[in-house]
């Protein structure tokens, strides 16, 4: 993930396009809300707008500063969008502008008599204002090349890159749209809490809460269980809360911070992260639970779609994995997510695949594939992008290879050695595993009985037991790692680069 200050997508066709999205945008806001504008139009509401007749005034940081024979041009951006606002000035106008500068410049946006290749549209000054300066020799986003470490280590300044900001952009429009589909479909949004008293996953992997007291009273305080009375941990997943919020609200949905006290520094793993999590009260078929996550990421793919210059503002960004200067197409990546149709297979059936190509010499594997065994990265990948070519859902896992709480595949069937849960993995090119899903189990004396067998301590687990005990209902809902979608629709392979302040094993700088 690399930062560049000033990439190729700026030219007459992009912000032509631009305006064409922005004047959408604008058109739509002002027919659903008939709220009073508050603050002054941005950049991005500027260059979609007529051009007015009177004086302007925008605000922003500069990013670069050019000064020819005659007039003098600086790039303003206030952060709404890619899209720079270019500046004419005096000589007499430069004094303080450097890049990094915070300004407020008053003047005459008009269209550009400038040649092929730049904006068709400028503001020429008439009074500049410097909000805050900027040390142009020591702040370290100079116009130049910025390797992903530097950016991570300038963490607090890194969202003033162009390659950050439309990252954090389309986190927040892809959070808008999710918004707006679970209401089309009728879910509560709720917020589960971040505190917990039990380990969802039963994976062991979380950072428990400690509370040092250096009174007289600390050892008291350690007797009785620190804190709160009870060990406490930071939640790895609200699955358990949300089942409980589910059965009195039906259908809920949450997007929370998560937490994993794992020491992997791969690319795929933080600390902190943010989960996408749902879960439905009276579905009794794994694959209407598909199909929600199905019309969920359509929905989002859809909208991006829709959007003219949002490919065109991440393309410079992207890279692959084992070719960083390799561009993805990330059009063609949000069309595979809008098909019609998306592959459904049961993990047998995958596993017959997988050893099929191996032993027709299509493919070869670091770890065979084995039934009974975890599908791997690279047999995810395999299949999702060599076999399918576009987005699968594998269903039906061994029960030995998944959590406590899931739901036998058949009815009749106890959770026991070569049986299959009612649970489902969704596979997307390049990255593998996106979602995961299951139906749950509803009956209480089956649930106690897969809690003991997974050794976890049945007290702890007594409040979730006793869901099935008052009104129980079949149920069942998925997660999504929000982090590692926005990776994904973003093309960039480091899920460092999508949050604003990563954390991960050794590293909590800011």
């Amino acid at each position: 993930m690399l930062s560049r200050s000033a990439p190729s997508v700026r030219s007459r066709n992009f912000y032509s396009l631009f305006r064409s999205a922005c004047l959408q945008q604008i058109r739509l806001h002002s027919q659903s809300t008939a709220t009073p504008r508050i603050f002054p139009p941005t950049i991005k509401e500027l260059a979609a707008a007529p051009l007015p007749e009177d004086e302007v005034t925008v605000t922003g940081w500069v990013r670069t500063v050019r000064k020819l024979k005659n007039v003098a041009f600086a790039s303003v951006n206030d952060g709404s969008s890619g899209a720079n606002m270019q500046v004419v000035l005096k000589h007499d106008q430069l004094e303080g502008l450097t890049t990094g500068t915070s300004v407020q410049i008053t003047g005459r946006y008009e269209q550009s008599t400038k040649g092929k290749g730049q904006q068709d549209r400028e503001l020429k000054a008439t009074n500049v204002q410097v909000l805050g300066a900027s040390d142009g020799e020591t702040y370290p986003m100079q116009k130049k090349y910025h390797g992903a470490e530097h950016l991570r280590q300038n963490a607090h300044l890194r969202p003033r890159t162009s390659s950050t900001s439309a990252l954090l952009r389309l986190r927040s429009k892809t959070m808008s749209a999710l918004n707006n589909f679970f209401d089309t479909q009728s879910f509560t949004q709720t917020h589960p809490p971040i505190l917990t008293s039990s380990d969802c996953e039963g994976a062991g992997e979380v950072f428990s809460i400690a509370t040092p007291t250096p009174t007289s009273s600390s050892k008291d305080a350690r007797d009785k269980g620190g804190f709160f009375g009870t060990p406490t941990y930071l939640t790895v997943s609200t699955q358990l809360h949300l089942e409980a919020l589910a059965h009195g609200l039906g259908r809920v949905w949450c997007l929370c911070p998560a937490f994993r006290a794992e020491t992997s520094l791969t690319n795929r793993h933080l600390a902190e992260f943010w989960m996408l999590e749902a879960e439905v009260a009276f579905v009794r078929e794994q694959g209407e639970l598909m199909t929600l996550t199905e019309e969920m990421i359509r929905h989002v793919a859809k909208g991006l779609l829709e959007t003219p210059t949002a490919a065109a503002e991440l393309a410079p960004y992207t890279s692959t994995d084992e070719k960083e200067d390799e561009k993805i197409d990330l059009s063609s990546r949000w069309r595979g997510l809008a098909r019609d149709k998306w592959e459904r297979m049961s993990y047998t059936t995958a596993i017959s695949h997988l050893q099929h190509a191996v032993s027709t010499n299509l493919t070869s594997f670091k770890f065979p594939p084995v039934w009974g065994h975890a599908l791997q990265s690279e047999h995810e990948k395999w299949l999702a992008g060599e076999f399918v070519k576009g987005p699968v859902f594998v269903h039906d896992y061994p029960a030995s290879l998944k959590p406590f709480y899931m739901l036998p595949s058949l009815p009749s069937e106890r959770v026991s050695e070569g049986a299959t849960v009612a649970c489902f993995d969704l596979l997307v090119p390049e990255m593998g595993e996106l979602v995961g899903g299951s139906l749950r189990q509803h009956d209480a004396a089956a649930l106690r009985s897969q809690i003991e067998k997974a050794g976890m301590k049945a007290e702890e687990m007594a409040w979730y037991v006793e869901l099935r005990k008052w009104g129980s209902v079949p149920h069942g809902g998925f997660g999504m790692g929000f982090d590692r979608f926005l990776a994904y629709l973003g093309g960039v392979e480091n899920l460092r680069e999508v949050v604003a302040f990563p954390r991960w094993a050794k590293h909590c700088k800011f």
